[in-house]
C-alpha cells in the first residue's frame, strides 16, 4: 500500500475514534439518499414516452 494512503487511513481512523460515528453515519446516509435518487431518476427517465 502507498505510504501516503496508509497515513491517510491511519489519520481517518484516529479522527473517527475521537469524534464517534455520528458524522460518518450522516455522510453515509446523505450519500445513500442521493445515490438512490440518482438511480431512480436514471431508471425512470427511460419510461418517458416521447411519441406524443
Amino acid at each position: 500500500m502507498n505510504p501516503i494512503a496508509a497515513s491517510w487511513f491511519t489519520e481517518a481512523a484516529v479522527a473517527a475514534e475521537r469524534q464517534g460515528g455520528g458524522d460518518l453515519l450522516r455522510v453515509v446516509l446523505i450519500v445513500t439518499i442521493v445515490g438512490c435518487a440518482l438511480a431512480a431518476w436514471l431508471l425512470l427517465r427511460g419510461y418517458k414516452r416521447e411519441d406524443r
